[in-house]
Order: structure tokens, then sequence, then C-alpha cells
């Protein structure tokens, strides 16, 4: 007998809850965006709102769309009333770390070497735009092998590395944000914090993340003439009130930025595969709470959205967000998907999403980052294997070394001719400066292969734990990680002159000499011997 099919119950009050979720989490992302380049860098705005943001939110609007429709066809497949869409945004860390060691120093190398403001900028929107188009396609031949990728590199190195975002980009940058505007920042991350990791309710039950960023926005605007001798309203900036107007068509602009971007890769690159691998996680939590999708057709759609985007004048890829269990749980279907497609999507090209990027504080939206730092540190170390934690902690530290290099590289904090002599100026040693400038190169690479390597010791795998010491050897050789050239670029080393040249022949030695070590150890009878020993029980 037929059963009878069951309708649809596509759109609910959980809907509510979860389109405000999902929208100001993508809203604090393209915020920090815009905020990094106008702000920090000295970005044209015009450039970031009419030309990046149009193309990076048609994304969102592209993969929510299609996400939207998978749910309805899951739904009438299994012949079930409670799917929940699977929630695609911006990622958080490749858009902010790319922000920040991509196109921020992109744009000031460019204006350094004698290109006007306006040149520059277009030109590293051009950059911008071949590293999703790279990413784009990377994403798409990995939808294919992203379980190989995920059954091969140690959690603790994937994850790792990301925690390392989190914690030095995600989670500190954002906090300056907030402590420039003490009052306003630190009432709206209270209010976050009370909501979404306690876990407590407000009266009500008024969504905490609304009331957070709806209370912090009016206090930001009534304390600058309340009180106007305060710290935070010294960075009060009178919102405008203007739409930026953009129509994101396909172009090829990207093709100029092609050969420029290949200097990124290490850095663009692990963010593509950890989006790949998260989105196999995502899928699997999704599979967990009852709403079977296709790993594949998941991750297809995530890269051709990422591909689109960067055809289009996106500047920062977009993948499929963990919490899908969360939004179920409230009761989203696939309204919350359908309804963030839009206001983000056509918010971009009419331009009153720039318009809210101007009204709402960074102070304000700044909490919404940190709660993500949080939740992709502490997933770091709850998802490893307990016995992996110290490989995690690995595995964080070049993040940190790429946060103390943003400072450094900054001309208020050390002129750009005294990084130049530091680099050029042949010495017995290498100068601290120049040592953690090359350490945060390639960061994210570089955090991804310490974490797999002290895992795979940690396991008693010797002879892996030794290739990914040779393979260390190999990307600071030339740059790839570590690189020492001043514009962190990839080289062959005897190009380099004075103190530059030491880095790559020296980093390189001791990590081949430390994959000889642990070669040899692997044939000891320790290291031979099952994880733990003498430290099993401590």
């Amino acid at each position: 007998m037929k059963s009878e099919n069951v309708r649809y119950r596509w759109i609910g009050v959980g809907d509510i809850n979860g389109f405000f979720g999902l929208m100001f989490d993508n809203i604090a992302v393209l915020s920090f965006l815009a905020g990094t380049l106008i702000i920090g860098f000295g970005f044209p705005a015009d450039v970031v709102y009419t030309r990046m943001i149009p193309g990076t939110t048609l994304g969102v609007l592209f993969g929510d769309l299609v996400y939207t429709w998978m749910a309805f066809r899951l739904a009438r497949k299994n012949n079930v009333s409670t799917v929940t869409a699977m929630p695609l945004g911006l990622d958080t860390p490749s858009t902010i770390g790319l922000a920040v060691a991509v196109l921020g120093p992109a744009f000031m190398m460019l204006k350094q070497d004698g290109h006007s403001v306006e040149d520059a900028a277009n030109m590293t929107w051009r950059l911008g735009m071949a590293t999703m188009v790279l990413i784009g396609i990377l994403k798409v031949i990995m939808s294919f092998c992203g379980n190989w990728v995920q059954r091969t590199v140690p959690r603790a190195g994937l994850l790792g590395s990301l925690a390392g975002v989190g914690l030095a980009l995600i989670g500190f940058i954002p906090l300056l944000d907030i402590f420039r505007m003490p009052i306003v920042g630190t009432l709206s991350l209270g209010l976050i914090l009370y909501t979404l990791v306690a876990k407590a309710s407000l009266p009500g039950k008024i969504p905490g993340l609304l009331v957070a960023i709806a209370f912090g926005t009016i206090l930001y605007h009534l304390s600058h003439f309340v009180f106007p001798d305060t710290v935070g309203s010294h960075f009060y900036v009178k919102p405008e009130f203007q739409f930026h107007f953009g129509l994101p068509l396909p172009n090829l602009g990207f093709i100029d930025g092609i050969i420029p971007s290949l200097k990124f890769l290490p850095v663009a690159i692990p963010f593509a595969i950890l989006t790949i691998v998260g989105g196999i996680n995502v899928t699997e939590s999704a599979r967990a709470a009852g709403d079977d999708y296709s790993a594949r057709q998941i991750l297809m759609i995530e890269a051709l959205a990422t591909l689109l985007s960067g055809v289009c004048g996106g500047v920062a890829q977009s993948c499929p967000y963990i919490g899908h269990p969360a939004y179920k749980r409230m009761g989203a279907r696939a309204g919350y998907t359908l309804f963030t497609a839009l206001f983000i999507g056509l918010g971009g090209i009419f331009g009153y999403v720039s318009m809210i990027l101007e009204i709402i504080p960074r102070a304000v939206l700044a909490p919404i980052l940190v709660f993500i730092s949080l939740e992709i540190v502490g997933q770091a170390f709850t998802e490893s294997p307990s016995r992996h934690i110290p490989a995690v902690v690995l595995a964080i530290l070049p993040s940190v070394s790429r946060l103390l290099a943003i400072h450094l590289e900054m001309p208020e904090i050390v002129p750009v001719q005294n990084l130049q002599h530091l680099i050029s100026n042949v010495g017995a040693t290498l100068p601290e400066v120049l040592v953690i400038i090359a350490l945060g190169n390639g960061f994210i690479l570089t955090g991804m292969l310490w974490g797999s390597f002290l895992a795979e010791m940690i396991d008693r795998r010797l002879r892996i734990c030794s290739f990914y010491c040779w393979i260390l050897a190999l990307f600071s050789y030339f740059g790839i990680i570590h690189s020492s050239a001043p514009d962190s670029n990839v080289y062959l080393p005897w190009s380099l002159t004075g103190t530059a040249r030491m880095i790559p022949y020296e980093f390189g030695q001791c990590y081949l000499l430390l994959g000889a070590m642990m070669f040899m150890l692997s044939y000891t009878r320790a290291g031979k011997a099952p994880p733990g020993g003498a430290l099993s029980n401590r």
C-alpha cells in the first residue's frame, strides 16, 4: 500500500530566529571585510561597496537558494515534513585571513610601488577575484577527494590551524574593536555570551543576537550625543544612509590578477581544504540530525558558489556553516536559508547591506566574531583526540606569529625602510623581527603541517612524521611557507640577498635534519612502541 505524501512545512517560527542568526553572521563577516580594508588599509570605500561586496554576496545568494531547493527535494524524497536546509554563508576564517594577509598587504605593496590609490585598489580587487576563482576550481576538484584529505591529514592539523586563525585573527582583532568602544562593545558581547555561550534565554525568549545588535547600535548612536567625551565617542562615524548599488556581472578582470595571486596560494589553499573538510563534517552532523544530504553535492554547490562569486567580483568564499543541528532544534526548515539568500544577495546588489554596515558599528558586530572564535577554538580541542591536544596547540602558534607580523609590518610601528634594512642586512644571526615575519608567512599551511607532524609523532607513526618534516623543508626552501622576501613572495632561494637568504637554507636544513632524526628513531624500540608509553598515566 502506497503511503500518503506528507506536506513539507518549509517555513515556521523557527525560521525567523534562524534567519537572524544566519543573516547577522554574514553581516558580521562583511563588516570586518569592509572595515579592515577601508579603515585598516585605507581602501577606497567605493571599490569595496560597489565591486567587492556585490560579487561576494552573489555567492551567498546562489548557494543558499540551491541549498533551499535541496531541502525541498530531500523532503519529497524521504516524504518527511521536518527537513532543515543546510546553512551557507561567508567563510569567516578565510574572509578575515585573506583580508588581513592578502588583500590589505597587496594594496599597501602596490601603493609603495608607485601606483595611485585607485589603481592599487582595482589591481587588488582583481587579485582577490583571481584568488576566489583559483579557490573555486580547487574546491570543485577537491569535492571528489575531500574524504581522502579528511582521512589522510590528522584532525589536529586541520582543526588546529583553523583554531589559530580563530584565536589570533577572528578572536583577538575583533576584540580590539570591542574595547575601542568599551561600553557599547562589552555590553553587546555580554548579551551574546549570555545567550549563545551560557545558553540562557532573555525574557519572552527574544532572540539574544537580535537584542544585542539592536541595543548596541542604539547605544552607539545615543552615547555619542549624550556622552561625547567617552573613549568610544571618538570613534563615532556618522552614517551617510547611502545606498551603494553594484551589479555583479561576470567579467574577465580576474585574469589580470591570476599571476599576482599565485604568491598568495600558500595562504589560500589551506582555507579551501578546510572548507571542504568542514563541509564533510557539517554534512555528517546534518545526517546525524536526520537530514541525509549528499556530501559531494553539498561540496560541489559550495565550490560553484565560490567560483561564481570570484568571476563576478567577489573576494570572499562561501561555505556550509557549522550549526545545522542547532537550526533544526530551533525549528528552522527552509525559510531561513531562502530569506538569508534574498536579504544578503539582493542587499549587496542594491546597496542596503553596505548601508547597514555603516549604521551598525564594528564594536557591535565584533562580538559575533568573538563567539565564532570561541566555537572554532573549542571545536579544535573537543573534536581532536585528547592525546593530540599538544598538536593542536602547536598548530595554533604560527597564527600568533602572523598576528605579530601584521603589527610589525605597519609603517607607524616599524618603518618600511627599517624592515627592508633588517631583511637585506647580512649578519651572523637572524634578526628577531625577520624570524617573526618568516614564521607568520604561510601560517595556515605551516600550522596544518606542524600539527600533523606532532600528531603522527604522538601516534608513533614516525616515518609519516618525517614525511611531514620533509614537506616543511621543501616548502620553506622556496618560500611557500616561511617566506623571507620583502613582499612575502615565493622564490628561488639563491635569488635572495642579505640576511633574507639565510632563512630558506637554515629553515630547510633544520626540517631536513628533523625528518632524518624522526626516520632513524622509527627503527628504535621506543619508536615502534604504541602511543602513550611512560606518559600514559600522567
